[in-house]
């Protein structure tokens, strides 16, 4: 796609962040105003100090001419302090809001949008494209007004001190304006590239550090190395295309600029030396310094346009993240009380694809208090049905209800404050296992959380870890074994007090002592309230009041293990005698 050489729409957006700071938006305009009346008015008292009292020789002029000087001067920097100052603090203070904003906003996105969105792209977008976003102000916008402003004082005053002299810098500006727009847009381009490497290359770094474990095990060192140096070599190649056309502009600039100062020089020197009155040697002094003024800034505004556009592609980056409207729709307006638990699948149909169904249309009741158990192959749509409770993806046909209402009805956070799961991979946070417990709810005291865990037998294995409850597991969990982070997901769910309470595969990877810890916890925590169990180890649910077997998005079968069992070619029967062979 090729990008824009200004993207307006953009831009607007971007400048609306500055509303709740508009006092110090317009201070920085201010100063940017001083700073160019400051930066144009040293040339004039230097043209007035070599006219008016070096040349004639007059030492108490030049100490006031002098004086003036250094006054313009400090009244220079203090602007340039509040300018500079201002300007990028206004600038992260729009990047906070942004980045409140998106992180908001990616927090109501559905689990799907997840699914599909590589996590390295979202951390660019969430971290290094917004702080980019900083430099629309601090180094883009502020900037090339400043500079502006300051060329159009420094013309205007060149204009009326020699307009002969003036001729010449009109005529080699806009040549220097024409080669700064092509500069300007072949870096636009270069930095959009350069930005689709860096989201490219956190994605992959990102991925291969989480999974280094499978990438060692399977010896693809060797093979993630090579795919790196090639995504590294990309980014390397799109930022020597920007470093490119710096080498190429900048010492044009330079030519531009210095011609233009030889032929005042010369041209002023003729005019002196063949007694032009209407040019003197203070002028051709005062000009000397107004080429700086003009023509830096000029060759810098290149720069600066180029900072600004590299803030407008993040910012646009972001824009879409925030335009994305891939959240549930959350518009129920029943705040869900302590469920009964009754639950009730009625003609549910859901597809993670297009055309792809996993739930072929079940209907499912589980009663108030009681554990059902969902077992069934791999892609059968158990862990699907837990999502579709949850309201993680929204169906496709078919209604839901729990205690007799759609939980569509429910408001989102309500509803899932009251159910609990704990998944087969436990996630947890680098943090306490106090933290994680608690995940940081206030309303959890440390008391509550001892007395559940000592309830549920986990108190002990806590105790016994360094630190105890304050004891950090690092990212993901790496200092505890999966058995030691299940514990810790069955007291996370205990201690929230759930209605519903999910288990997805709890005792599936563990060892034979977690497992009987597991048992106890599990035991303990379904006691009263309505559980969903789904396990492929089926000595782990034969005391379920239901058991429920899938098959292709289907239920085949429904019944107690005893009656599972009497039937003789039922799937269940062949599910857990395969099984049972299988641990003999």
């Amino acid at each position: 796609m090729k990008a824009k050489a200004f993207d307006t729409k953009v831009f607007k957006r971007v400048l609306k962040y500055t509303r709740p700071y508009q006092c110090r938006f317009n201070g920085v305009i201010i100063f940017a105003v001083f700073l160019s009346v400051f930066a144009a008015i040293r040339p004039l008292i230097l043209q007035g100090t070599v006219d008016t009292y070096i040349k004639p020789k007059d030492n108490y002029g030049l100490l006031f001419y002098v004086t003036l000087m250094g006054i313009t001067l400090l009244l220079e920097v203090v602007s340039q302090f509040f300018f500079v100052f201002w300007a990028n603090w206004l600038g992260q203070d729009i990047v906070k809001d942004i980045r409140t904003k998106l992180f908001r906003h990616m927090l109501s996105f559905r689990i799907k949008y997840f699914d599909n969105t590589p996590v390295g792209q979202l951390v660019t977008r969430s971290v290094s494209d917004i702080e980019q976003i900083a430099r629309i102000f601090s180094q883009g916008l502020f900037m090339i007004a400043s500079d502006l402003m300051k060329m159009a004082v420094c013309l205007i005053i060149m204009f009326w001190m020699n307009w002969q002299l003036s001729l010449i810098v009109f005529v080699a500006m806009p040549i220097l304006v024409f080669i700064t727009r092509i500069f300007q847009r072949k870096m636009q381009i270069a930095f959009e590239e350069v930005r689709t490497q860096i989201a490219n290359m956190n994605s992959f770094v990102q991925e291969r550090v989480t999974g280094m474990k499978i990438v060692q095990l399977f010896n693809r060192e060797d093979v993630e190395y090579e795919k790196f140096k090639s995504i590294n070599d990309k980014h390397k190649k799109a930022w020597i295309k920007t470093i490119l056309y710096n080498s190429i502009f900048f010492p044009i600039a330079d030519i531009i600029s210095s011609l233009t100062l030889g032929f005042i020089v010369l041209y002023g020197g003729f005019q002196i030396i063949n007694g032009n009155p209407f040019t003197t040697l203070g002028q051709m002094t005062a000009y000397t310094m107004f080429i700086g003024m003009l023509f830096n800034p000029l060759r810098q505004i290149a720069d600066k346009f180029n900072e600004m556009q590299l803030g407008m592609i993040a910012a646009n980056r972001v824009f879409d993240i925030l335009d994305t409207e891939d959240q549930i729709q959350d518009t129920g307006t029943v705040e869900a009380p302590v469920f009964k638990g009754n639950i009730l699948f009625k003609s549910v149909r859901f597809g993670y694809f297009h055309r792809e169904e996993v739930i072929k249309g079940i209907d499912l009741s589980v009663a108030a208090g009681k554990t059902i158990a969902i077992v069934g192959s791999t892609g059968a749509g158990k862990s699907t049905i837990i999502n579709l409770l949850n309201r993680f993806y929204e169906i496709n046909s078919g209604t839901i209800y729990i205690d007799d209402q759609n939980i569509e009805n429910y408001t989102l956070s309500s509803l899932r404050k009251q159910i609990a799961v704990v998944l087969q991979d436990v996630f947890l946070f680098a943090d306490t296992i106090f933290n994680n417990i608690t995940l940081n709810n206030p309303e959890i005291s440390r008391e509550q959380v001892l007395a559940a865990a000592k309830k549920i037998g986990v108190h002990k294995f806590i105790m016994s870890l360094p630190d105890n409850y304050d004891f950090d597991v690092k990212e993901r969990g790496v200092m505890l074994s999966s058995g030691q982070r299940q514990l810790i997901a069955f007291l996370r769910a205990y201690v929230s007090n759930p209605s519903i309470l999910i288990l997805d595969e709890a005792t599936s990877s563990i060892d034979t002592y977690s497992e009987e810890l597991i048992q106890r916890a599990t035991e303990t925590i379904t006691k009263g309230r309505t559980s969903i169990i789904i396990a492929h180890r089926l000595a782990t649910i034969v005391n379920a009041d239901q058991i429920v077997v899938m098959d292709k998005g289907l239920i085949v079968e429904q019944g107690t293990h005893h009656e599972l069992l009497e039937k003789t070619e039922g799937y269940y029967k062949n599910l857990y005698d395969s099984q049972f062979i299988l641990n003999t």
